[in-house]
């Protein structure tokens, strides 16, 4: 079963410095059909002016996994920990027991970035964050693996969500396909694609459930992201 979610339809607003697509309900006003997908509780499509950012603040028993596509995010938080990540790089924050952060834009262009929130299999822990590298010949035509919760995925970033992120890069006719185990959440970054023939434009999520096999068919040259939950 495919459920589209149009980016008309999606909640968020422009908010000056924030520009935000909520593609599940983050809001009282967001919409109410925009549920859960079992861990995966938020995915916000986020463009930040230059020189802006969100200031210094908390949160505990999450996993946020950012996927950087314009831009840079300059991080920095209560564990000491700091770091540049840019454009198709990932970056990793495990709350856990707490922690509090800032991410900025402190560069000069605006920064686009998928932000994507997992309740954790377990509660508490220390707080940890990591960014690494993807570039897009690991992604060109093919699956990469960009942050995961299965110790088969040794290559990942590390979550401890049960739950896998993953990113590909296709041209315009390409053709991928995915063996689904679970439920999964599907964006393009940028360029339209369909989906087992739901076409599906830059910007519109796709609520994947019950479907064995995906066939993602490029309609333009396209990145697209995947969260699959377990």
């Amino acid at each position: 079963m495919l459920e589209l979610r149009l980016k008309a339809d999606l909640g968020g607003g422009d908010y000056g410095w924030l520009n935000a697509r909520h593609h599940f309900r983050v809001t009282p006003d967001g919409n109410p059909a925009h549920r859960p997908l079992g861990p995966l509780v938020v995915w916000n499509d986020d463009v930040i002016a230059p020189g802006t950012g969100f200031p210094m603040h908390g949160h505990q028993d999450m996993e946020i996994i950012s996927c950087v596509l314009e831009g840079a995010v300059t991080h920095r938080d209560s564990t000491g920990a700091q770091g540049r990540t840019v454009a198709g790089d990932v970056q990793v924050m495990s709350a856990a027991s707490g922690i509090r952060h800032e991410e900025r834009n402190a560069d000069r262009v605006p920064l686009r970035l998928f932000q994507i929130w997992l309740r954790p299999r377990e509660s508490a822990g220390e707080p940890r964050w990591s960014s690494r590298p993807f570039p897009k010949a690991e992604r060109a035509g093919q699956w990469a693996v960009l942050a995961s919760g299965l110790a088969q995925d040794q290559h990942a970033l590390p979550i401890r969500a049960d739950a896998r992120v993953l990113g590909a890069t296709l041209k315009a006719g390409q053709r991928l396909s995915y063996a689904m185990t679970g439920q999964g959440y599907l964006v393009p970054a940028v360029g339209a694609v369909t989906v087992n023939a739901v076409r599906v434009e830059a910007a519109d999520g796709l609520v994947i459930t019950h479907e064995t096999q995906l066939l993602v068919e490029a309609i333009d040259d396209t990145e697209v992201i995947m969260v699959e939950v377990f």
